[in-house]
Parts: structure tokens; C-alpha cells; sequence
């Protein structure tokens, strides 16, 4: 009788479990550079065995054996833009919730309650959130724009774009389902109002929010292709702290001329600091990093 051959004992399988190479610094600038150049991203020497694990992780999933080897499939594979997206999954997709800032988006609630009802009737409010992740930013922004509307007692009319450089992350955003952890703290009335249960012990936005968000897929390096404008909303936040100083202020000036007259920019606290974005004025407050376009262009 012949032996089975234990499924264990295949190459493949005694590569998955041999640990990986440390990455020498030579490697270590090769990526960073790959990375920076296609991204914007920059990776801090601190964060190596960020990058060691996640590569790691996907070159066992693959069957690469060195840095080197899969640097060589991710520039000039067969495959190279598929595996290049489903690396960028693994490098960039945060960990997100709703309502994760509750002063950026009490300053919005506010910045909407307090414009020119007449203004808010004309024309629809427009909402960005860039770098939304699994769209947990944008449905919020959407829900907070529903209840300012409704306190208003005005009809619902707004809607809200989610962009991020991960397909997958994007994918899932689409459909509207989460983890019920991923409501912790949220107000119940909020939760009832917004939310569905589903199959899972996971959660659905209402059909109501869902459809007046859409999400695309965008790298921010390409934002001189973006075809927003004349936004009301831009959320920004929790994204610039991977790139460097420089590239962070190219970011922000073209962020800005995509706001209408009067529109809001919400960046994270600390992301940009001793700058100050031209045509736009700081809004005052101690707990967010906002600005407003001037209603005029004139500096």
C-alpha cells in the first residue's frame, strides 16, 4: 500500500511555517521608496516590522520566499497591479468607527445648522470623506447631515462621496453592513433611527442613508483627476500623518479648491501644524483642526 504523504510535509506548506528573513536596511529603503512613490505613504524606520509582518503575511499566502522575490512580482510580475492592490489593501486599511471624532463632527452639525436656510433649500449640501476606509466616516457624515436637515425641518437634500486607495476596503463600504461592536457608545435612539439588524450578529445602514452615498476609488496623489467639486464637506482626517510635511500642504492647497465658497475642511488634530492653507480661514476651536474658504478668492 502506498504511503500518504502527510499534507504538512509539501514544500508550500514548510514554507508557511519557517519564519521569514529579517529585511536588511537595503531592502527596508527599496520598499519605503516603492511605497512613497506610488502612495505618498511614508514608512518611519519605526514602523519595519509593520512592514515585515504584513509582507510577510502576504508572501506566505503567495509562496515568495524573499523580499526580493516578491519586490521582483509586485514591479514587473504578470500580475503586478492586481497583487500591488491587494498589498496596498494590507498597508493602508485603519481600524475606524462611527462617530470616532464627536467634536469634528459636532462642528459639523454645527456649520450646517447655521447656514442661510435659503442657501440649504437652493442647492444641495455636498459631503467628502477622504480616506473613508469601510465607509464608517461617510455614513456618519451622512446620518449627522439627515438629522441637522431634519432639525431644520428641511427636506433631506444632500449627498456624500467616500474615496480611498483600497478596493476591498471600498467594496464592503458599499454594502453597508458592520460589525455590531462597531456601534459601541453610539446613542440607541441614533442606532435605531440609522441601523437595521442583519444576518451574522451584524448590523445595516437604512436604506434612506445608503443611498445618498457613493464610494470610488482614489489614490489622494491623483486628486488633479478628482472630479469632486464645489464641495460643502471635505473630511480629511487620520490620512495625512503618512505622508511627509511637503506633500501634506500639496494635499491640503488641493482639497481647498475643491470647496465651494464657504465650505468646511476637517483635518485630524496634529496633521498639519504652523501652516496655514491659502484662501482658507482657521475656524476657532481647541479640539478640531478645520478651515472655511473665503467666499471670495481674493487673498
Amino acid at each position: 500500500m502506498a504511503e500518504t504523504q502527510h499534507p504538512l510535509s509539501s514544500d508550500s506548506a514548510i514554507w508557511t511555517l519557517r519564519p521569514l528573513p529579517e529585511m536588511d536596511e537595503a531592502q527596508f529603503r527599496q520598499w519605503q521608496a516603492l511605497l512613497e512613490h506610488r502612495t505618498g505613504m511614508t514608512l518611519s524606520p519605526e514602523r519595519k516590522s509593520f512592514l515585515e509582518t504584513n509582507l510577510g503575511i502576504r508572501m506566505r499566502e503567495v509562496g515568495c520566499s524573499s523580499y526580493q522575490a516578491y519586490y521582483e512580482q509586485i514591479v514587473g510580475g504578470p500580475e503586478a497591479v492586481v497583487e500591488w492592490a491587494t498589498l496596498v489593501d494590507r498597508l493602508t486599511v485603519q481600524e475606524t468607527r462611527f462617530l470616532r471624532d464627536p467634536d469634528a463632527f459636532r462642528l459639523v452639525s454645527d456649520f450646517i445648522l447655521t447656514r442661510p436656510r435659503e442657501s440649504l433649500k437652493r442647492r444641495p449640501l455636498e459631503a467628502w470623506s477622504v480616506g473613508c476606509s469601510t465607509g464608517e466616516e461617510p455614513y456618519t457624515l451622512a446620518m449627522l447631515l439627515n438629522e441637522s436637515m431634519a432639525r431644520l425641518e428641511l427636506p433631506p437634500l444632500f449627498g456624500v462621496t467616500g474615496s480611498d486607495i483600497s478596493k476591498p476596503a471600498i467594496e464592503k463600504a458599499r454594502c453597508g453592513l458592520f460589525n455590531a461592536r462597531k456601534l459601541q457608545g453610539m446613542n440607541e435612539s441614533f442606532r435605531t433611527r440609522y441601523f437595521r439588524p442583519a444576518e451574522q450578529n451584524r448590523m445595516k445602514v437604512v436604506d434612506s442613508i445608503r443611498e445618498r452615498v457613493c464610494f470610488t476609488r482614489l489614490n489622494v496623489l491623483d486628486l488633479n483627476r478628482a472630479p469632486m467639486h464645489g464641495m460643502n464637506i471635505i473630511f480629511c482626517q487620520n490620512l495625512l500623518i503618512y505622508f511627509r510635511r511637503w506633500r501634506r500642504r500639496e494635499i491640503v492647497k488641493q482639497l481647498a479648491e475643491r470647496l465651494a465658497p464657504g465650505g468646511l475642511l476637517v483635518l485630524g488634530q496634529g496633521e498639519l501644524t504652523d501652516w496655514q492653507p491659502p484662501g482658507l480661514q482657521r475656524v476657532p476651536s481647541e479640539n478640531v483642526l478645520a478651515w472655511i474658504r473665503r467666499q471670495s478668492d481674493e487673498e
